[in-house]
């Protein structure tokens, strides 16, 4: 009898419930109110992923996932349905490991003080490996102090170290700036200066130069400054902080005596107080050709503008040169309906089959964005 009475109830359970050790299927939600040029379409490639924020693809095509709390995740999509199979933390009690990247079969992750390494991670997932530390001397500040990591074109892992605080003369060389060391931790060099807060960036396609995303400060009203996309082709450029910000706005306190001349104007202003963040090229063919070598930018979103601004995935396009940026315009909007916001985009990652991933520490999940339309 107690049989029969459960059967109802098991038949009424949504197809998209969640058991213990299985994939989860997304319930018709908020994704619907995601608007896409026309012939994309977006779902769920992972949720439950608490937190996520950088992404990182391995050979095998498993995704690894960085935080700002203290664990790192990897997401296998074994059958490669364009859905993750599972949800496997791989690391915990960590220092905000945000920053994640893969380089010969080893997994770095970047934590606010330290560099750590997982090697042969793909077969390791869920033995829970101990770390190699590859470099712990930078700064344990909190403010701007969680990572964004990449290897280079040149072989070498870069590293930023954001400002620690709103705007300030930094009190040590190494605050804002964009750093570089080979992968076995020797050979530390500073590669760009003067960078507030930068939680992305990636390489041309077209010329290797590194281009990055950065964050203004705050306090100058709802308007000002602008985040900022920078080109950096070479080694040693200064991109403003603290002295001026978006290449024209003068900061009130460090900025008398300072010529706006002096230092990198940003290849092109976004919006003001956006957070823009984990900007890729995109490098896939799947995407119609107007999109290849383009730049996406996931906007976070403000958090003390008075009326919200982000929340949304931009797109730069470029000149044939691949070194003027063009125009600046909306590809993925819909996780901010009027002024309350249920995801904020942190990352992006381009996938071997050329979809995209996009990482929501909000919604806790991670998003997988297909082209399906005409050519």
């Amino acid at each position: 009898m107690m049989k029969s009475r459960l059967l109802p109830l098991l038949l009424l359970a949504p197809l998209w419930a969640a058991t213990p050790g299985a994939p989860v299927v997304s319930a018709p939600d908020n994704l619907t109110k995601i608007k896409l040029p026309p012939g994309f379409t977006i779902s769920y490639f992972a949720r439950n992923v608490s937190g996520a924020r950088s992404l990182a693809v391995g050979t095998d095509g498993t995704v690894y996932v960085g935080t700002r709390g203290d664990k790192v995740y990897a997401l296998p999509d074994r059958n490669r349905d364009g859905r993750a199979d599972e949800v496997i933390t791989i690391a915990s009690g960590l220092n905000q490991p945000n920053g994640v990247a893969v380089r010969n079969g080893a997994l770095y992750v970047g934590e606010i003080q330290r560099i750590v390494r997982y090697d042969n991670i793909a077969a390791r997932l869920k033995q829970r490996p101990k770390p190699v530390v590859v470099y712990d001397k930078l700064p344990n500040k909190e403010w701007h102090g969680w990572k964004y990591i990449a290897f280079g074109p040149d072989g070498k892992l870069y590293v930023p170290v954001g400002a620690p605080c709103n705007s300030c003369e930094p009190e040590e060389p190494i605050f804002a700036t964009i750093n570089r060391l080979n992968p076995d931790g020797t050979g530390l060099e500073t590669f760009a200066y003067g960078v507030r807060n930068t939680v992305g960036f990636d390489w041309s396609p077209v010329d290797k130069a590194l281009w990055f995303t950065d964050n203004g400060r705050d306090l100058l009203g709802d308007n000002l400054p602008a985040d900022e996309l920078n080109r950096a082709p070479a080694a040693g450029m200064h991109f403003g902080f603290p002295y001026f910000f978006a290449g024209d706005v003068k900061d009130p306190q460090f900025g008398e005596g300072k010529s706006a001349g002096t230092y990198v104007k940003p290849a092109r202003k976004l919006g003001p107080h956006v957070a823009a963040l984990g900007m890729k090229f995109y490098t896939g063919r799947q995407f119609p050709a107007a999109y290849r070598n383009q730049i996406f930018i996931p906007e976070h979103g403000s958090w003390n503008r008075s009326q919200k601004l982000g929340y949304r995935i931009t797109l730069v396009r470029l000149d044939a040169t691949g070194k003027q940026a063009t125009s600046y315009e909306n590809f993925a909007t819909g996780w901010l309906q009027g002024q309350k916001a249920w995801g904020r985009p942190v990352c992006l990652l381009v996938m071997p089959d050329g979809s995209m991933l996009v990482s929501d520490d909000q919604n806790d999940a991670v998003y997988r964005i297909s082209y399906k339309g005409g050519k």
